[in-house]
């Protein structure tokens, strides 16, 4: 993988991350309007800044994605955008002080794991 095609793949996977972020920020400030179901309930999402600020970086990763997807295959790109859940669940315990069990560490592993086997590239014998 080229330094801007890695580029572009950190991008995605950072806004992804900053979307979930500040979607969830916005979530945990829905409970007041949860509790009537109505048209000004939606209207009230387009109040919360915090969640405007994650569909801003979704759409930021997306068109990072799409570049991303002009460049290698997506054999490569989709399972490398994998790396997003590694940083979730990293964002979660350092942001929102959740747990991390052993079970879910082991499958972080993997998935690092999973990505490294995917993105190297063996030198091709002639």
């Amino acid at each position: 993988m080229k330094s801007l095609d890695l580029f572009f793949l950190l991008l995605s996977v950072l806004s992804t991350v900053g979307g979930q972020l500040f979607l969830k920020l916005g979530a945990d400030k829905l409970a007041p309007l949860l509790e009537q179901l109505s048209w000004g309930t939606f209207m009230g999402l387009l109040k919360i800044p915090e969640l405007l600020v994650g569909l801003g970086f979704y759409t930021l990763a997306a068109v990072t994605y799409i570049l991303l997807l002009s460049r290698v295959p997506l054999s490569i790109a989709a399972p490398s955008v994998s790396l997003v859940h590694v940083f979730s669940v990293l964002l979660g315990y350092f942001v929102f002080h959740e747990s991390i069990p052993l079970s879910r560490l082991l499958g972080l592993g993997l998935i690092m794991a999973g990505v490294i086997l995917v993105v190297a590239q063996k030198p091709e014998l002639s």
